[in-house]
């Protein structure tokens, strides 16, 4: 949908400040961990939850929502295949300007798609899109249904619906794999942040 930029005489402007003394200031990395997975299997709470424990650890942290960016940046997209395609453009450019700031930006999208996700990843610094596979059996995401999707879905009432009447493209190499099918949000949280300490972002 906007693979090509359309605007003219428009130049790059480089800024005073690097990434690299931005993250010196913060005293950590900015990276974008991108939390994937179907409806209810538990993106939104993981990336909440970690949100949460980077504050109390004096990181910066912020959490971009599938629902809440649709309230606004991307209100104007529906769930046709296209529009999907666009919604995680739109917001993988958006992650990379908050990874550049310095910030740990964790996103919460179902985004079923390998090669939207795969575009994400080539925006990034090599290293800072760190992809967690959120996987929950599909029965369990329905036993829980937060916001009754999946009835409605089942009902008819919601084409195009991930998991029912869409597919979800699961990632091959995903830097994390958490289930949280029979684990619990503290145990897939402490992975997370093991993940972070491990590899350099967090001190």
């Amino acid at each position: 949908m906007a693979n090509e930029v359309k605007a003219t005489n428009i130049v790059w402007h480089h800024r005073a400040v690097s990434r690299d003394e931005r993250e010196s200031l913060n005293g950590h990395k900015g990276c974008t961990i991108w939390f994937t997975g179907l409806s209810g299997s538990g993106k939104s709470t993981l990336a909440n939850m970690l949100e949460k424990a980077m504050w109390e650890r004096n990181a910066r942290a912020y959490v971009l929502d599938g629902d809440n960016v649709r309230h606004g940046l991307n209100k104007d997209l529906g769930f046709s295949p296209e529009d999907r395609t666009e919604n995680i453009r739109r917001i993988g450019e958006v992650a990379a300007l908050f990874t550049d700031a310095g910030v740990i930006t964790a996103t919460a999208f179902i985004s079923p798609y390998r090669e939207d996700r795969d575009q994400v990843r080539e925006i990034l610094p090599e290293g800072h899109f760190i992809e967690v596979f959120v996987d929950c059996e599909l029965g369990e995401c329905e036993k829980r249904d937060p916001k009754g999707l999946y009835k409605k879905a089942r009902a008819g009432e919601i084409p195009e619906f991930t998991g029912i009447s869409a597919p979800y493209e699961e990632p091959e190499k995903p830097e994390l794999y958490i289930n949280t099918t029979d684990k619990t949000e503290e145990e897939s949280l402490a992975e997370v942040v093991s993940y972070l300490e491990k590899n350099g972002f967090l001190s």
